[in-house]
């Protein structure tokens, strides 16, 4: 699934390309892609010019003006494209917005599990998934955020993805931020200091702005918004390397489950506790 490294890319990509541009047509190749009545969203997004496009936590948004939001959630598979010219729908192809200049935005997604909706601001208050959301890593300071987490007795790792208490984070980046912290992904919270805790979220801001800048983790299907693939893979320092020699002491790292994800680790370097 894209994190908020991967989605950050593609808004910005997108944002470059497509803002002041006019949405001239809708076409839904598959309906079950749109989570609201399809000729609702048709007909509110249809003849909409472009205004901006942004992130929150892994939502990427296209807003038509001041009171219209088309949100795509990626989910596993889910891609945002933007082309020139009119292009031949693929086999993936669920959604196409003609523009007016003859270009147009294409929504992939193999899986099917990506979400799209035009909603006004109301109903985008009111979405339970998008008003649940936690506060964002990146504009927020890392001594907020141990506020967040300081105390409970929950896997540290668990409450990094909890998307009501950090917004955007997901498997890799938990696994990075944690390993360059020296914190096991099972260690509780509140069996974490204020000043380790404090350190984790300095490298966890730390990972995703390198990951923004070397245009995000392709691993499997992500791109960016000009189908270009990440290069932050190659920065990996325990993501998927489950029986590989640790970086820094070369014991051979570890693999768990935790929070119902796969989690690497090294249990030398990682501690449970301070």
């Amino acid at each position: 699934m894209p994190e908020l490294p991967e989605v950050e890319v593609i808004s910005r990509g997108l944002a470059k390309s497509l803002v002041g541009k006019t949405i001239e047509s809708v076409k839904i190749l598959n309906h079950s892609s749109v989570k609201m009545p399809w000729h609702v969203f048709s007909s509110r997004v249809a003849g909409k010019e472009i205004t901006s496009v942004h992130r929150r936590a892994k939502l990427l948004i296209m807003d038509l003006g001041e009171d219209l939001h088309v949100t795509f959630h990626l989910k596993m598979t889910g891609r945002v494209l933007a082309h020139d010219g009119e292009t031949i729908p693929e086999t993936h192809t669920r959604i196409v917005f003609g523009l007016t200049d003859g270009g147009s935005i294409e929504f992939h997604d193999t899986r099917k599990f990506g979400e799209v909706r035009a909603l006004n601001n109301e109903e985008l208050q009111d979405w339970n998934f998008y008003r649940n959301l936690g506060p964002e890593p990146l504009e927020t300071s890392a001594d907020e955020l141990v506020k967040c987490v300081e105390g409970r007795k929950a896997q540290i790792k668990g409450l990094l993805l909890n998307q009501s208490i950090v917004a955007g984070v997901g498997n890799i980046y938990a696994d990075e931020s944690l390993f360059r912290s020296g914190i096991h992904p099972k260690a509780k919270a509140s069996d974490l200091s204020k000043e380790t805790l404090k350190n984790l979220f300095n490298n966890l801001q730390a990972v995703l702005k390198q990951a923004i800048s070397e245009n995000g983790s392709s691993i499997r299907d992500y791109v960016d918004a000009g189908g270009d693939a990440g290069g932050f893979q190659n920065s990996f320092k325990v993501y998927g390397k489950k029986g590989e020699a640790c970086p820094a002491c070369g014991k051979i790292f570890e693999s768990g489950t935790v929070a119902g994800r796969s989690s690497t680790f090294c249990s030398n370097c990682q501690k449970m506790k301070d």
